[in-house]
């Protein structure tokens, strides 16, 4: 029980601290409509999010490989909080850079330690994993909802109401790692040594197939609401459907990968996941009519099924240093997917978001064939291999 209570806090707590992901991409429309930004300018702040948080959810993932640093998640979820309430209160575009950025940081100094101390509470089930995952995934799908609530009947001065989800994920973030420190307490060792050399080659190929999937992602989390309104003749409403979708079809997708990995390997699932997906941007981007919702569903749940499996890739391919894992495919390879975020803004501003956007359909099949080159690592042994019972897993997310 206290495993499940400790994913399930952790599982929330993910959520809180994912919704500011989110909501970069989220607040795009309104500092375009209110702004006057141009496409370039407005991708400006998804890259600013996104630079230093890559730069430094790695440094944080080799600080937790180093010393247990469980006060980084509500200290982290609060300044990623922090920054995107003070995003919309001033009209200058240099500080609302640097509020943004702010946010990134926060987002980057959670998820190493976070991803860690769920493996540990994990204890190696990738099901307990995906339910992880799937908070984030939560909060990214709420992002959009939450910052039309919020900002869509009145201005972007109203942004200081989005550090609600901080405060709520700061507070989760303290009973979960009462409970973690109890358990460890009453161990020999929290964590026990690595029975098996770190696989670098593979660690490699698998950031890079990452970091493709983070472009596809990136790029349409952030002009997927413009394409939508532009394509349907809709108001703003339109769009934050299609963003919505996109983040909430993460939440299917990221517990489908959990079950297919209990039944095969993760690499195999990962491979024939991003297949589909170049599929299914195709529709998206030019199957005609209200059937480009049904595709950017497919396309979100496509790129979600791989997200949970490689992260536990990542670990299981450096056993020895799990934050740097962590904070590599949770972070620097996720994050990075902004660094292309103006390139995409300047093409639109150039020609239409539909060329744009088109690029994106190779994203997913340069991460296929990097799976194809991966092996499938052998995995430590979980106190509950096949993960929690079906009973429990219906009673609290583990």
């Amino acid at each position: 029980m206290r495993r499940n209570t400790s994913i399930l806090l952790l599982s929330v707590g993910h959520a809180c601290v994912d919704i500011y992901q989110g909501a970069v991409a989220s607040l795009i429309p309104f500092f375009v409509a209110e702004r006057a930004y141009t496409y370039a300018v407005a991708s400006g702040l998804v890259l600013a999010a996104s630079l230093l948080s890559s730069v430094a959810q790695p440094v944080f993932g080799m600080l937790t490989d180093r010393w247990a640093m469980p006060w980084l998640l509500p200290a982290g979820t609060l300044l990623g909080g922090a920054g995107i309430a003070l995003s919309g209160v001033t009209g200058s575009y240099g500080l609302t850079l640097v509020f943004v950025a702010v946010s990134g940081i926060g987002v980057a100094a959670y998820h190493p330690e976070s991803a860690r101390l769920a493996r540990l509470a994990s204890r190696g089930s990738h099901r307990a994993m995906s339910w992880f995952s799937l908070g984030g995934n939560i909060g990214f799908a709420l992002a959009p909802v939450m910052v039309s609530l919020v900002i869509g009947h009145g201005s972007l001065h109203r942004t200081p109401f989005l550090a609600l989800p901080a405060l709520a994920g700061a507070a989760l973030a303290l009973p979960v790692l009462r409970l973690l420190a109890r358990r460890q307490a009453g161990t020999a060792a929290a964590v026990p040594a690595p029975d098996r050399p770190d696989d670098v080659p593979s660690f490699l190929k698998l950031s890079l197939a990452v970091v493709f999937r983070s472009v596809v992602f990136t790029g349409l989390s952030t002009f997927v609401a413009l394409y939508t309104q532009q394509r349907m003749h809709g108001s703003s409403a339109a769009g934050t459907v299609a963003l919505f979708l996109l983040f909430a079809g993460g939440a299917v997708g990221s517990l489908l990968g959990g079950s297919l990995a209990h039944r095969h390997d993760r690499v195999r699932v990962c491979r024939w996941s991003y297949l589909l997906t170049v599929g299914a941007v195709a529709g998206l981007l030019y199957v005609p009519g209200p059937a480009l919702y049904v595709f950017v569903a497919l396309t979100s749940a496509g790129l979600y099924v791989p997200f949970s499996l490689q992260v536990t890739l990542g670990q299981d391919y450096l056993p020895s240093r799990v934050g740097t894992a962590s904070g590599v495919t949770l972070g620097l390879t996720v994050s990075i997917g902004g660094l292309i975020s103006p390139l995409l803004g300047r093409l639109a501003d150039t020609f239409t978001l539909q060329t744009a956007l088109t690029p994106l359909l190779a994203m997913p099949a340069l991460s296929w064939l990097f799976f194809r080159t991966l092996p499938e690592p052998a995995t430590p042994r979980a106190a509950a291999p096949d993960g929690p019972s079906p009973a429990a897993a219906r009673t609290v997310p583990a």
